[in-house]
C-alpha cells in the first residue's frame, strides 16, 4: 500500500479502523508476545506472523500524547491501552511482568492483509494496572524510557579509598575537570576509557601546569610528584570511540548506543539517521559534557540538545530524532486550515512570555577554584574562580516597551565558544522578543501523520490567522481508533 493510498483511507468517512498490538511480557520467567486487537483478526499462513490470532480485547484508551518541552528539560510522552476484563479472564495478567517491555501498535482495516497495516506506535510498557473491576490497563511510554538509566555505573574497584567511585567520562571538550585518582601508589589519574587529547599535554595542581605521563588509549595520566593537598585537574577532549566528534548529534548517538544497560541501549535501527545527519550539518557547534556521577542517558542527551534550544524526541515509529524549536521551522510547511480541522476547534491555550534579553552560560569550569595562591597569571586565576562564562544579548526597545528586566535568568549550555553562545542568544532573543501563542485544534485523520517539530502554516478566520502564519508542531495526541488527533502549534 502506497502512502497516498493510506492517506486516502485515513480521509475516508467510511473507513473501518482497527488497531493491532504486539506486546512483550514476562510470564513465569519466560519472555512471550501477546497479540491484541480492537477487533477480531487472524493472519494467514503466508503472513508475518503466520496463523496468528489477535485477541479482540482492546476497548479503550488507544491514544498517545507527545509534547515538546519549551523549557528544555527531559520528558517522556505517554498514553494507555484499556483491555476488557469483564469476565476476569485476564486477572492473571496482573501478576505478569510488563514493565519496560516493548510494545508496538499498527492501524488499518479489518479487510487488509497484515503487511498493509501501518506502524503508529513503537514504545515501552511502563506498567500494568487496573482502573476498574472490568478492565486492565497498559500504561505506555515512548522509547526514551529505555534511556532513563545511568550512563555508567562502572566503579573503580580495588582497595583504594576511591574503590566505590564512578569512573568519570568526558564527552566532547571539557574544561578543568577533576579526574579520578585511580592508583595512589603511582599517582595515576584518569577516566573510564580512551580520550582524544589532554589539552596542552598537561595536568594542573591548583591551576599550575605540571608535566605528566599520558596514555590516551586508556584515558589516564601519571604525575611525577605528589600533589599533596593541591587539587589535580585537567582539560580534556574526551570519548573518542568510533572517532572524536565534539558536536551534539554525534554525542547523542554515542550516548544512546554505547552507554547505559546493554539490554536497553539503542541500535542504529532506533535512530532517525537522516534527521541526525541533517541536525549535525545545521549545528556544528563544539560542546562538552563531563559525567562524574550516575547521570542518566536521557538527561545527558537533553542537556546536549537544549544547548541550541533543541530536544531529543521519538518519532511515531520509534526512532530517536533531534528537533530544534525555531520559527520559522526548517522544511516545507504543511498547511492546516479549515479543511484540516474540525469546525470551530481552534483555540489559544497558552501565551508565552516575551523576553527582552537572553543570557547564555557556556564553557563550564567543572572545578571551581577560588583564590588560587600559585604563580599563574591573575587573569587565569579569575577564570578558574568562575563556573561559567556568559554572553548576554539585550533588545532595549523591547525591554522598554514591555517594562522588562535586562538581567535574564541564566541558560546553562554545553557550548564551548563565545561566538556560538552569542549566536544562540541572538537566535533565542529573535524568537522570544515577540508575543508567541500555542494553539490547539482537533484535526482530521490526515494530520495523524504529523511529527513533533514539523513546520506548518496555520490558517483560520480568527485570531489574526486569516492569511496564515508559520508555526511549529509542539503537541500531538493521536486517537488511533477514531483517526482523530489533537494538534498543538506554536505560532
Amino acid at each position: 500500500m502506497t502512502d497516498e493510498q493510506f492517506l486516502q483511507w485515513l480521509q475516508s468517512p467510511s473507513a473501518v479502523r482497527m488497531v493491532l498490538i504486539e506486546a512483550q511480557v514476562n510470564v513465569a520467567g519466560q519472555e512471550v508476545t501477546r497479540y491484541i486487537a480492537s477487533r477480531p483478526y487472524v493472519t494467514g499462513p503466508a503472513e508475518v506472523p503466520a496463523n496468528t490470532e489477535y485477541l479482540p480485547l482492546a476497548t479503550g484508551g488507544l491514544a498517545f500524547t507527545e509534547q515538546v518541552s519549551l523549557t528544555g528539560e527531559a520528558g517522556l510522552s505517554g498514553g494507555d491501552i484499556e483491555l476488557d476484563n469483564g469476565d476476569g479472564a485476564l486477572d492473571g495478567w496482573l501478576g505478569d511482568v510488563w514493565r519496560n517491555r516493548a510494545i508496538k501498535a499498527w492501524t488499518g482495516d479489518p479487510s487488509w492483509p497484515r503487511a498493509d497495516f501501518r506502524l503508529v506506535f513503537d514504545g515501552i510498557i511502563d506498567d500494568v494496572g487496573s482502573s476498574s473491576r472490568e478492565t486492565i490497563n497498559l500504561v505506555l511510554r515512548d522509547k526514551l524510557q529505555r534511556l532513563n538509566t545511568p550512563i555508567t555505573e562502572a566503579k573503580l574497584g580495588g582497595t583504594s579509598q576511591n574503590k566505590d567511585a564512578i569512573l568519570p567520562i568526558p564527552f566532547g571538550e571539557c574544561h578543568n575537570v577533576t579526574p579520578l585518582l585511580l592508583n595512589p601508589a603511582n599517582l595515576e589519574y584518569g577516566f573510564l576509557g580512551p580520550v582524544e587529547w589532554f589539552i596542552n599535554d598537561e595536568a594542573r595542581t591548583s591551576g599550575k601546569p605540571v608535566p605528566t605521563e599520558i596514555d590516551l588509549v586508556t584515558g589516564r595520566f601519571k604525575l611525577p610528584i605528589n600533589p599533596l593537598a593541591n587539587a589535580v585537574t585537567t582539560s580534556v577532549q574526551g570519548d573518542n570511540v568510533g572517532g572524536y566528534a565534539p558536536r551534539i548529534a554525534p554525542l547523542v548517538q554515542r550516548i544512546a548506543t554505547g552507554y547505559g544497560k546493554a539490554a536497553d541501549r539503542f541500535t542504529v535501527a532506533d535512530l532517525d539517521l537522516a534527521n541526525l545527519a541533517a541536525f549535525d550539518a545545521a549545528h556544528p557547534q563544539m560542546v562538552g559534557l563531563y559525567i562524574a556521577d550516575r547521570t542518566n542517558q536521557a538527561q545527558a542527551i537533553q542537556q546536549l540538545a537544549a544547548s541550541v534550544g533543541a530536544q531529543a524526541l521519538m518519532s511515531r515509529t520509534g526512532q530517536l530524532r533531534l528537533v530544534q524549536i525555531a520559527l520559522p521551522a526548517l522544511g516545507v510547511p504543511v498547511e492546516i486550515g479549515p479543511d484540516q480541522m474540525l469546525e470551530h476547534s481552534l483555540r489559544p491555550v497558552q501565551r508565552l512570555p516575551v523576553a527582552a534579553a537572553v543570557k547564555i552560560a557556556f564553557d563550564r569550569n567543572y572545578t571551581v577554584q577560588a583564590s588560587l595562591a600559585t604563580s599563574i597569571p591573575p587573569v587565569h586565576a579569575d577564570l578558574y574562580a568562575a563556573e561559567w562564562l556568559t554572553e548576554t544579548v539585550v533588545d532595549e526597545a523591547v525591554r522598554a516597551r514591555y517594562r522588562l528586566t535586562d538581567d535574564p535568568v541564566q541558560v546553562e549550555t554545553c557550548l564551548k565558544s563565545r561566538a556560538d553562545a552569542h549566536a544562540e542568544a541572538v537566535r533565542r532573543l529573535a524568537m522570544n522578543k515577540v508575543p508567541r501563542t500555542i494553539y490547539e485544534l482537533d484535526g482530521e485523520p490526515e494530520l495523524m501523520m504529523l511529527e513533533l517539530g514539523q513546520p506548518v502554516l496555520l490558517r483560520d478566520a480568527r485570531f489574526g490567522l486569516q492569511d496564515g502564519l508559520p508555526g511549529v508542531v509542539v503537541l500531538l495526541s493521536r486517537y488511533w481508533l477514531t483517526g482523530r488527533v489533537t494538534v498543538g502549534v506554536l505560532v
